[in-house]
């Protein structure tokens, strides 16, 4: 829920864009868009969906997940990244949002990649483990509503694969969740979370500095 790493200054947040960022032209055009929707802000930045890209591409993903797609950025990220075959499940509940992502992933040609389910993700996640797909995705992507994160992340972690990884973004909620003044529902949830993850023995854990904070669990 930004659409750039925190914690740098301008100078050198635009060096780091000049020097890293290869960014697909339709993945430039969408970012554009949405930097004018009245919800922009909810972008991931761009290093962040290059950084999924390269992760998606390392382990070889075949099948993924996504909850929270808003105007399709990071979808469209992985699904470029994906190999022929590949398939991505986006989960989300806006009709509004998902049809803007829709329209540049058809323009980028990987609309074939991605499985849109429009419903609570958590239903479309309980649908998945009832329907026997425990341990078959390889990656997952969670940026959505905070207050449902801790499920989330127990259905995905039933869903992916052992060795397979987890991707929680907004984990340093703009630095909030290292202020002790502020204790509002989705800064609690956030902390809840990342303490519970930090003595989670089923995986293996790094938070990383891009965009608000990225945790990347790896089921053991």
């Amino acid at each position: 829920m930004t659409n750039q790493s925190i914690g740098l200054e301008p100078g050198l947040y635009d060096y780091l864009l000049q020097v890293s960022l290869r960014e697909h032209p339709v993945l430039t055009e969408l970012r554009q868009v949405t930097a004018q929707h009245a919800m922009g802000q909810m972008q991931i930045a761009p290093e962040q969906g290059q950084f999924m890209a390269l992760l998606v591409q390392l382990m070889g993903v075949r099948r993924a997940l996504e909850v929270g797609v808003f105007t399709g950025y990071s979808a469209l990220a992985v699904a470029l990244a994906l190999p022929n075959g590949g398939q991505l499940i986006a989960c989300d509940v806006s009709e509004e949002y998902t049809a803007i992502a829709q329209q540049y992933w058809q323009k980028a040609g990987v609309a074939n990649k991605i499985d849109l389910r429009l419903a609570p993700a958590t239903e479309t996640l309980q649908h998945l483990i009832d329907a026997g797909q425990s341990n078959t995705f390889d990656f997952a992507f969670i940026d959505a509503d905070k207050s449902n994160y801790d499920t989330y992340y127990e259905q995905a972690l039933q869903l992916v694969r052992a060795g397979g990884v987890i991707a929680i973004d907004n984990v340093l909620w703009y630095g909030r969740v290292a202020d002790a003044t502020v204790n509002d529902n989705r800064t609690e949830k956030i902390r809840a979370l990342n303490q519970k993850l930090h003595q989670d023995d089923r995986i293996d854990l790094s938070l990383l500095p891009i965009g608000d904070g990225v945790t990347l669990a790896r089921k053991r």
